[in-house]
């Protein structure tokens, strides 16, 4: 581990940019940058364009480690360059920012409400791909998508099975199992959902470290004993699909949480923008997201 990168991700000041829409999301976030889907044909068009538009973020001078201590890539980022330089170089040695991987493979169908991972049979060999390219840790999302304690429970279960396959690389795993913003029972499964994290925490072999990256909870403060837990080197928070303001408040309200905003990170950005236009909304975008990770 890179003991730089990992003080950086333990105490640093700002929030974890998710720079990682994949295949099925793509298409929603370029309709949001202001690009149609008639605009490009076939994957490989698109992907172009997702590439441009996170370069562009990366490249925008307030993207820097004194506010973003970290981005999350999609594995097609990681093996391409930015300024020059594979991305996950770039992003360190140019801006600061430490680099993670997605390495999900997208979700299986929901079974005892809840979506799991999909099978990753070749994950050892992307683990090792990435230590390779200066990849300091990785993130795999599940969902959440009921107060259902057996879903809950295998949800659980499954993401530190891989965080451990992920420690054994060197590498530290930010688990994610995302609840849901719009289920009416979301406090009920936030609760049940903090117990099974803490059972599994508890089981983390001393010397070892994950980070969780969790729906910003109903009850303030709910995940303190996960912030506070020795086997936790960060908590960070998903935006989920509220809006950045609301987003910025409710995590404004969990001490020693940062974000980790995707489509909050980039709302108001469009490719039709001036350089100028772009770097000023993206800057006052930071700006808020760091006020409000810092202000617990």
């Amino acid at each position: 581990m890179n003991e730089t990168q990992a003080n950086q991700v333990r105490t640093g000041k700002g929030f974890i940019a998710a720079l990682d829409q994949s295949g099925g999301s793509t298409p929603k976030a370029l309709r949001l940058y202001g690009i149609e889907e008639d605009a490009y044909s076939g994957e490989a068009e698109m992907f172009d364009l997702i590439h441009a538009m996170r370069a562009r973020i990366v490249d925008a001078p307030a993207f820097s480690g004194d506010k973003v201590v970290g981005a999350i890539l999609f594995e097609m980022t990681m093996d391409r360059d930015m300024g020059g330089k594979p991305s996950p170089a770039a992003l360190w040695e140019d801006n600061g920012v430490v680099p993670f991987l997605k390495i999900d493979k997208g979700l299986a169908d929901e079974a005892d409400g809840a979506q799991l991972l999909k099978p990753m049979p070749d994950l050892d060999a992307l683990l090792t791909r990435a230590v390779a390219k200066g990849i300091f840790g990785t993130k795999e999302r599940s969902v959440i998508h009921a107060a259902n304690p057996v879903g809950i429970a295998a949800v659980v279960a499954q993401q530190f099975d891989v965080a451990r396959q992920v420690l054994a690389h060197g590498l530290i795993p930010i688990i994610e199992p995302e609840v849901t913003i719009s289920i009416a029972d979301k406090a009920a499964a936030e609760d049940i959902l903090l117990a099974e994290i803490a059972k599994h925490l508890d089981a983390v072999p001393a010397g070892q470290e994950v980070m969780l990256k969790l729906t910003l909870p109903e009850k303030a403060n709910l995940y303190q004993p996960l912030v506070d837990h020795p086997a936790v080197m960060r908590v960070v928070a998903l935006s989920g699909g509220y809006s950045r303001e609301e987003a910025n408040t409710r995590l404004s309200q969990n001490t020693g949480v940062i974000a980790s905003f995707s489509r909050a990170l980039t709302e108001g950005l469009s490719a039709q923008q001036s350089d100028e236009a772009f770097n000023s909304t993206i800057a006052a975008t930071i700006d808020s997201i760091y006020a409000a990770s810092v202000a617990g």
